[in-house]
């Protein structure tokens, strides 16, 4: 059977056993077991078993329907301290079409749940929205695949209660779809991939600019995917990498989109995101960026969000557009407006990346000490390897030039 339509199916088979009776929980168990078979080549099939040249979608979720329901039946059976329900679940349900009515929509809404961690609300959406298996998460993210059981099986406890029908938030599912992607690669599942492909499923079900505007902006960065790391595994940054590599069919694609969001006038921090991506893309080289824009849109941006990691992204903007000195006095507002003057007095700083933004601006200025020491300061807080290696080489790179 084609696994990608399997797991593509699985939201909306989760909801139809929970409309039935299930609680999510056990709907979720039963499918997932529905998919081990169907992938497995599984028991003689009711209807024809769907393969991925012949048989319509249809028929294929038919087919997961019933063996899930079956999935469930038997569960319910074989634990004793659900006996009562026995009556309510003996008669399995005639075969019949799947219902017209989808409710994967409403399943996202249920796995970004607010009750939930973000880490949870990622990791259940992963499995009852993806379709991807505890194991291929619990790889994605690193982390004992018990771990990933426990963190997934508490989530589903946590949400077991909360009915399909009632409305969702949708920024914060496109928060949790954002999480997913910014994850990257790891173990065997392409998690960028993954959540374009969930950002796509959302966008065909629901009308709203921001849900165009999270796709777009996932488009545009995944189209400079390849041009991001040398052959030797260490970051390229945007400004040193071939634009030649960049997959102007994504490009084409995310700007298509984001344009259409933004004729809607709805405007939302992932259309302002989207629209800051497109103005790299559009450029055939670093030094054509039209940074002006890019901080008029980081203007924006900071409106819709306050957020300090803006202000820190529009100080690099600013010091493009108008000079490095401009992007210091941008980032000593942003220093000035940090609630824990504790935190800068002793050297740290509450915003990611903040020491690698301010040893570029200090290189530009020609402040090369400071550059280098401060290169250095980021390294050590570097969340990744890669990260890390690339801060060391520039902190090397400046102090070699010092000594000669």
């Amino acid at each position: 059977m084609d696994e990608a339509l399997l797991r593509s199916l699985t939201p909306s088979v989760i909801a139809v056993l929970v409309r039935r009776g299930a609680d999510f929980a056990a709907a979720e168990d039963a499918v997932q077991d529905a998919l081990v078979e169907a992938l497995r080549g599984g028991a003689a099939d009711p209807s024809p078993a769907p393969s991925s040249s012949g048989h319509p979608v249809r028929d294929t979720k038919g087919w997961l329907i019933t063996v899930a329901w079956r999935k469930f039946l038997d569960a319910t059976r074989a634990d004793v301290a659900r006996r009562r329900r026995e009556k309510r679940v003996e008669e399995e349900p005639a075969p019949e079409p799947p219902p017209a009515v989808d409710d994967t929509l409403q399943l996202y809404f249920l796995c970004a749940h607010p009750s939930l961690t973000p880490a949870s609300a990622v990791a259940l959406t992963l499995r009852a929205v993806g379709g991807l298996t505890t194991r291929q998460i619990a790889q994605a993210y690193l982390v004992p695949e018990s771990t990933m059981a426990q963190r997934i099986s508490r989530a589903k406890r946590t949400v077991s209660g909360v009915r399909l029908d009632r409305p969702g938030d949708v920024a914060t599912v496109l928060r949790v779809l954002y999480l997913v992607f910014n994850e990257g690669y790891s173990g065997d599942v392409d998690l960028a991939a993954e959540a374009i492909r969930l950002t796509r499923q959302l966008a065909a079900r629901i009308d709203h600019p921001e849900v165009a505007g999270l796709l777009a902006l996932m488009l545009l960065h995944h189209a400079r995917r390849t041009a991001r790391t040398a052959s030797d595994g260490s970051l390229v940054p945007l400004a040193e990498q071939d634009r030649g590599r960049w997959d102007t069919a994504l490009i084409a694609e995310g700007v298509g989109i984001l344009q259409a969001a933004l004729a809607r006038d709805r405007l939302g921090e992932f259309q302002a995101q989207a629209a800051i991506a497109a103005l790299h893309a559009d450029a055939p080289t670093a030094e054509e960026t039209d940074w002006v824009q890019i901080v008029e849109w980081y203007d924006e941006l900071t409106r819709l969000t306050d957020s300090p990691v803006v202000r820190l992204n529009r100080a690099v903007a600013v010091g493009e557009a108008d000079g490095p000195r401009a992007g210091l006095a941008a980032l000593s507002e942003l220093d000035a407006s940090s609630p824990n003057s504790r935190l800068r007095s002793s050297g740290e700083h509450p915003v990611p990346r903040h020491a690698a933004v301010a040893a570029y601006l200090h290189e530009r200025d020609g402040d090369l000490a400071t550059a280098a020491r401060l290169y250095a300061e980021a390294a050590h807080k570097a969340p990744n390897l890669a990260e890390r290696d690339h801060l060391m080489r520039q902190a090397a790179r400046l102090n070699a030039r010092r000594g000669r």
